[in-house]
């Protein structure tokens, strides 16, 4: 069956630029750090959501919370997540591709099992869940995909090669889908984040010298908050960005434009 709105319904669901009212989003990885707070900003905005996770979110008591169980890193697991997604929702507005991990070692070092670990979780998760969501996307005739991206995928930081790669890599798709896709009124945009108060970053924070020598790094003399990439991320869904395709915003303090 194909999906399609009437004039009054298309107009309806556009007359508010700057919320997410009824709209439709799936998160993968939103059970903490940016992941969680774009789940909450987006509910906040007037969004129906579901996360997709390993573990199930403690935070959200709302019907218009959803929450799947899978593993994004292997085919099995993004066919029964877009499976479900289409017994709950006839289309989709909104894809949230923020499920990633990292492994910090020298290049030399890493192994194969490590190597595969991150490109699957970072970048065939990505690449395959946009295009299986393709055709729900489709429906919504107006689509929206934000790749959570990171400046590691720009500038060379101490995070790994293989989680560099990954990032970059997510950053080129989010340009090739956002033209592929435009006459299907889809956009896709990415979003790199510096430093964040996040579980993940906290792991190397919590060392001062590290710390101090990220404060330097960043104009603004400061780390970043969840809540910085998740209204970025929003305002990119929203209307009110319905010119803005193949982006990349960086969410980074100043530190990607920060010469001598």
């Amino acid at each position: 069956m194909i999906f399609t709105f009437t004039d009054q319904q298309r107009t309806e669901r556009m007359d508010n630029r700057w919320n997410l009212s009824n709209k439709k989003a799936l998160i993968t990885g939103g059970t903490k750090g940016i992941g969680l707070a774009i789940a909450k900003e987006f509910i906040e905005l007037g969004a129906e959501i579901t996360i997709v996770s390993r573990n199930e979110p403690k935070e959200f008591s709302n019907s218009k919370v959803h929450f799947i169980k899978t593993d994004l890193s292997n085919v099995t697991g993004l066919k029964r997540l877009v499976n479900q997604v289409k017994q709950k929702w006839d289309y989709l507005d909104i894809l949230v591709n923020n499920v990633g991990m990292n492994i910090r070692k020298k290049t030399e070092e890493y192994s194969k099992q490590e190597y595969d670990k991150i490109i699957n979780t970072n970048l065939f998760s990505t690449f395959e869940l946009s295009c299986l969501c393709y055709p729900l996307l489709k429906k919504s005739e107006q689509g929206n995909i934000v790749n959570i991206s990171s400046v590691a995928g720009q500038k060379h930081i101490k995070t790994g090669s293989i989680y560099g790669m990954t990032k970059a890599a997510m950053i080129q798709l989010t340009k090739n889908l956002a033209v592929e896709w435009a006459e299907e009124g889809i956009r896709v945009n990415a979003v790199a984040p510096w430093y964040i108060k996040t579980p993940l970053a906290e792991t190397v924070l919590k060392n001062k010298g590290y710390y101090n020598e990220v404060i330097a790094r960043t104009p603004l003399k400061k780390i970043g908050d969840p809540k910085d990439v998740a209204a970025t991320v929003a305002f990119l869904c929203m209307p009110a960005a319905a010119y803005i395709t193949g982006q990349c915003l960086s969410v980074d303090g100043g530190f990607t434009i920060h010469g001598f």
